[in-house]
């Protein structure tokens, strides 16, 4: 589409109750990102309040209408992914606008590929559209669905806001106060600083939205979905920063402090309370047991009735897995072991999802599989196929394996002809986990009972006997291509490089979700714009790379750190290489910036390498951080005359050996690694100075509120 078009949504398909809108954007360095919002206006052109304005930190409507998805790896970084149910949005809206905002003085004109891409329920593309004069402007409105004649209609906006959110905020009626005392307070001294951070942990004022938390919540307010909205007036940077400026002080141990409300959510802790039984030989009783499984077919059936009986009792965690599937937000059925006819004999799938909203039905069938069995693709086209037949939405696979764009785990041939349209989405096991973690650790629920129902899942879901573990296998070429490169025989081209390639993409994959439901945070692959937007095409490069160098390379962006964390796996030397690279700070000396980063090193390993990066002048001086703890000036550059732009920490360890997920094996070795190095490493280190300044800012805007 180009700037100024519209087009209705049913001239591009007939499935258009619900839809996935996708913003995207690529970075040249890879560390390039913005937020998505959401704003529902009236016939005015205004909120009806401030609870139709939505963002990370206010991301569902009670209703199902918005759900703000998250970011989800694409071939160029990743995409921001927001779901709408046009069947459930309320009568007094008349437009939905989606926008984007950058953090600090950040613009959109320093990305590229700048987005925003519709599709229908069944997953189906229907329109991009491509903003190409973003500029130097801090927020874009990329498009806007509307009512007209009875339907939804969508039209191509990218209008650029210099003002930021604030101001694209202040237009659509969200009620925004100027408050100098907020920045005042900002820059206050390092004690009261902290005081303000500690009051804004514990709450912020009443009838406020703080930046720092995002929190919406009135005298009577309430978190999550539906949360009621303040009566009072916003503070001007409660609204213009929806990146999370999340502090590194206390890192594993805590986190920037969750947002509280009037009424709390329940989260579990996550060390276990002291034992009652007599001794270690006492099991606890457990909701979901898994010592009576004996055989796959065993696991398969208790692991989807253990799953899906939780989606039916706990919403909260049904929507993080279905709403990006298409389903609308209402009373849910699951089922198990349902015969439907196929044919001379009847299909029984693993399991049924039913969404009722409105006196309709949205249907998925459901195909398990653990213990790293793989799909079947007779048996998912037979689903597919009575999912076409009888009028049904989708068919979801669940296995160990994690699905790559681009690189289908099954191949399925779909019927063009049907006008009835079945989408094939897929889980990994990981990925539920993720999701229950994030809520019961972090994010929180509705009720304590929810809480346990999550626990006792995640806990049956991470027990060795589940089968549901994880993408736990390198295949059957990681052997052979490490042979090739020791005896230097791999050619480029060889099909065996590409296999390795794509499973090490969904290890890293696995990884990313393993810590952020560790941390709380976002932690997403990247991959650099200059590496294609084709998948295929870039992970045959990538395989014609390790072809010739014997070397993975993958790069993980986390919320709150200052740089991209590297993993590099070398298979001529079998080192695991994790990394980070710390730029200089804007002020000061070169020997203070070498003196505070050992000091803010003092509890990481001894045996970590530390660099010195210069401009343009090739390496710098390094040594192990044992070494520069007694001489931090030994960091500096002999001359004393080059640019210091920066330092680079880098852990080495043994490379597992193994293709699987044994104690010996490459994946467990690829997780311990990164795992340790973020959390002996990158928790000492400081947030990027634009947060912090944030930090402070909101720390004051929630202390004078």
């Amino acid at each position: 589409m180009v700037k100024g078009a519209n087009v209705a949504l049913a001239d591009l398909s007939d499935d258009v109750g619900s839809v996935i809108v996708s913003l995207g954007w690529a970075s040249p360095t890879g560390e390039g990102d913005a937020d998505v919002s959401v704003l529902l206006l009236d016939v005015n052109g205004k909120v009806r309040s401030d609870g139709d304005f939505y963002f990370y930190n206010h991301p569902v409507a009670a209703d199902g209408s918005v759900q703000l998805l998250g970011k989800t790896p694409a071939a160029d970084g990743s995409e921001d992914r927001i779901s709408f149910d046009l069947t459930a949005v309320p009568g007094g809206v008349e437009r939905i606008v989606v926008a984007a905002s950058r953090y600090g003085d950040a613009g959109f004109g320093e990305l590229d590929d700048v987005r925003i891409t519709l599709a229908d329920a069944a997953g189906e593309p229907l329109l991009r559209f491509a903003v190409d004069d973003a500029g130097a402007v801090a927020a874009v409105i990329f498009g806007e669905l509307y009512r007209r004649g009875g339907g939804w209609k969508f039209r191509a906006v990218g209008q650029g806001y210099a003002t930021g959110l604030a101001g694209l905020a202040t237009d659509f009626g969200v009620d925004i106060e100027d408050d100098a005392a907020a920045e005042a307070q900002a820059d206050a001294d390092a004690d009261a600083e902290a005081g303000a951070e500690a009051e804004a942990g514990a709450g912020g004022g009443a009838g406020t939205v703080a930046a720092g938390s995002g929190v919406l919540a009135g005298p009577e307010g309430q978190s999550g979905a539906g949360a009621p909205v303040p009566a009072g007036p916003v503070p001007v940077d409660a609204v213009p920063a929806p990146r999370r400026p999340d502090g590194q002080a206390e890192a594993v141990k805590k986190r920037a402090a969750r947002p509280r409300t009037a009424k709390k959510k329940v989260t579990l802790p996550a060390t276990v309370k002291k034992t009652l039984a007599e001794n270690d030989s006492w099991k606890t009783a457990r909701l979901f047991p898994v010592s009576a499984l004996k055989s796959d077919r065993d696991r398969e059936m208790r692991a989807t009735s253990v799953l899906l009986s939780v989606m039916a009792q706990v919403p909260e965690f049904s929507r993080r897995l279905t709403a990006a599937f298409g389903a609308p937000a209402g009373r849910m059925e699951t089922f198990t072991e349902v015969s439907l006819p196929h044919g001379d004999s009847p299909r029984r799938p693993d399991g049924v999802i039913r969404v009722e909203r409105a006196g309709k039905l949205w249907t998925a069938l459901v195909e398990t599989k653990t213990n790293g069995n793989a799909l079947k693709a007779e048996q998912v086209q037979a689903y597919m196929d009575i999912a076409a037949r009888r009028g049904y939405e989708a068919v979801i696979t669940l296995t160990n394996d994690v699905a790559l764009e681009g690189s289908p785990l099954v191949d399925v041939k779909i019927d063009r002809r049907r006008k009835h349209k079945v989408a094939l989405w897929h889980l990994s096991w990981a990925e539920v986990a993720h999701q229950a973690q994030m809520l019961i650790r972090h994010e929180g629920l509705g009720n304590a009972a929810h809480a346990w129902l999550l626990q006792e899942l995640l806990h049956y879901l991470q027990h060795e006997n589940s089968g549901c573990h994880g993408f736990q296998n390198m295949g059957p070429s990681w052997v052979p291509v490490r042979n090739g490169i020791d005896d230097e025989t791999l050619c480029q081209g060889d099909a065996r490089a590409l296999e390795v390639v794509e499973n090490w993409e969904r290890l890293i994959r696995q990884v990313c979700l393993r810590l952020g439901g560790e941390l709380g945070q976002k932690v997403l692959p990247v991959q650099r714009a200059r590496r294609g937007t084709d998948p295929k095409e870039r992970r045959e490069r990538l395989a014609d790379q390790l072809c010739l160098d014997g070397r993975l390379q993958a790069e993980l962006r986390i919320d709150g750190t200052p740089g991209v964390l590297t993993v590099g796996a070398d298979l001529r030397t079998g080192k695991l290489r994790t990394a980070i690279d710390v730029p200089a700070p804007d002020q000061g000396y070169p020997l203070s910036w070498a003196k505070r980063l050992v000091r803010r090193l003092e509890q990481a390993p001894a045996d970590l390498h530390v660099e010195t990066l210069l401009d343009g002048a090739g390496p710098g001086p390094r040594g192990t951080l044992e070494r520069l703890r007694p001489e931090p000036a030994d960091l500096l550059p002999k001359d004393g005359a080059t640019q210091i732009t920066g330092f680079r920490l880098s852990l080495f360890k043994g490379m597992g050996s193994g293709r699987g997920n044994a104690e010996t094996g490459f994946i467990r070795s690829v997780d311990d690694a990164v795992h340790r190095f973020y959390t002996t490493v990158v928790v000492h280190l400081d947030a990027p100075a634009g947060r912090r300044r944030a930090a402070r800012q909101n720390a004051a805007a929630s202390a004078s509120g």
